[in-house]
């Protein structure tokens, strides 16, 4: 049995702070095997560094697993793996999540990264912590690993979508729940929770097309009402905020979950995409409506049909306008992102998409309007079977130069690269 420290460096304000729950997923899915202790980063009095180094002088730990989202969270993850490269320079450094998940060349490249957990973490960190727990110097059998053997880099092969919900998430971990709650549009206690797994589309300039190699699975509903009903008696919860990338992914299958959400009565926000939600039956809206669905997040990406097709969203424009009217109809707040700024025409298709925005709010003024700017994936992060179906726009500057991505998560930390990361949000 392994003893694991896992840990969620800074990335948000205390005050801001949600569930670390790939952690807490993590943690359940190793539930009965060994032994597991979070760090929240967020919840600490610095970036997680000092509640890292406390933990390390108390016990002794067989690995430390960090998950990474890229933009400022890598500047405190590389702090964090340096503090235990100081401390404990035997205990091996895992890091999972997206950043590794994307660009897992820069991150096996740091001398206090000894192994990478690529997409859906459960299955290789278990594999991984049996390995270690057996004296295992080499890891050429595990899915979805990527690991140091001397002075070469070995990336296993990408591990398959697993359609699982491991038990209740050991929210005890990180001391007093309640301590997430935080007030949003939805409500004066939000909670964040997780139910669906991944997204079955392949969107060019999305990560999850990359961690879950475009499949989806939804909860059971039982699993949701007892997730539902922690949340809402013991936590205190009155709002669900839900990280789900694809809530509505088949009317049959969401048809029960809303059920539950009916029966839970708190108000809730989600993901969506147009046509999922243009495709539901008057008997599902009638469900939505019931169960308090108060805003759904929903990328539009841009007016430009031919765009639409090159980055792979599979929606069309006017599904844009259509879902903001029936949103309107049904009292739900459209929260709709727009990309500006692609490698073509630029200036010409960022005034194609206010025009565009402004037309959207004649059709619904309660619609919210989120800008980024247009970040693709560079093929070499997508997964293989997806490769070729990148889009076809050249990956360039602002210049016309052809962008040479970072080398090392230090690289990364970069202001620009920050910035590209996070898709330089507009004002």
């Amino acid at each position: 049995m392994a003893n694991v420290l896992l840990v969620n460096p800074r990335i948000t304000p205390a005050h801001k702070a949600r569930f670390p729950l790939s952690l807490l997923a993590l943690a359940a899915a190793l539930a009965g095997r060994h032994t597991v202790r979070i760090v929240d980063g967020n919840k600490a009095a610095d970036d997680g560094t000092a509640a890292t180094v406390q933990a390390l002088v108390q016990e002794r730990f067989d690995v430390v697993g960090l998950t990474v989202m890229g933009g400022p969270q890598v500047r405190t993850a590389i702090d964090v793996s340096r503090a235990v490269r100081d401390v404990a320079p035997g205990t091996p450094v895992a890091w999972g999540g997206y950043f590794p998940t994307l660009y897992p060349d820069a991150a096996l490249n740091a001398p206090y990264v000894d192994h990478l957990v690529r997409g859906q973490g459960e299955a290789p960190l278990a594999a991984l912590l049996d390995g270690l727990d057996a004296g295992a110097t080499a890891f050429d059998g595990i899915a979805g690993l990527s690991w140091k053997r001397g002075d070469e880099r070995v990336h296993n092969a990408d591990a398959a979508f697993a359609p699982t919900f491991p038990g209740p998430l050991p929210y005890d971990l990180l001391g007093d729940p309640r301590r997430y709650l935080i007030p949003t549009y939805i409500g004066a206690r939000t909670v964040m929770h997780q139910a669906a797994l991944g997204c079955r589309f392949r969107c060019t300039f999305c990560g999850v097309a990359a961690m879950f190699r475009g499949a989806t699975a939804l909860p059971p509903a039982a699993r949701l009402e007892q997730d539902l009903a922690y949340l809402r008696d013991t936590v205190g919860a009155d709002s669900v905020q839900f990280c789900d990338h694809n809530f509505f992914d088949r009317e049959e299958d969401t048809a029960p979950l809303l059920e539950v959400l009916a029966r839970a009565g708190m108000d809730w926000w989600c993901y969506a995409r147009s046509d999922a939600l243009l495709g539901l039956s008057p008997e599902s809206w009638a469900l939505v409506r019931r169960s308090r669905l108060r805003m759904a997040y929903i990328g539009a990406e841009s007016p430009n049909d031919a765009l639409l097709r090159d980055i792979r969203k599979g929606t069309r424009s006017d599904q844009t306008l259509e879902v903001a009217e029936l949103c309107r109809r049904h009292r739900v707040v459209p929260e709709l992102s727009f990309m500006v700024a692609p490698p073509h025409d630029p200036d010409g298709e960022t005034e194609r998409t206010f025009e565009f925005i402004r037309e959207v709010k004649r059709v619904n003024p309660a619609a919210e309007i989120v800008i980024y700017v247009y970040t693709p994936l560079p093929a070499g992060s997508l997964p293989g079977n997806a490769r070729a179906r990148a889009s076809t726009l050249p990956l360039v500057d602002a210049d016309g130069r052809p962008i040479v991505f970072p080398a090392s998560p230090e690289e990364w930390t970069e202001r620009r690269w920050v910035d590209y990361a996070c898709h330089a949000d507009a004002p």
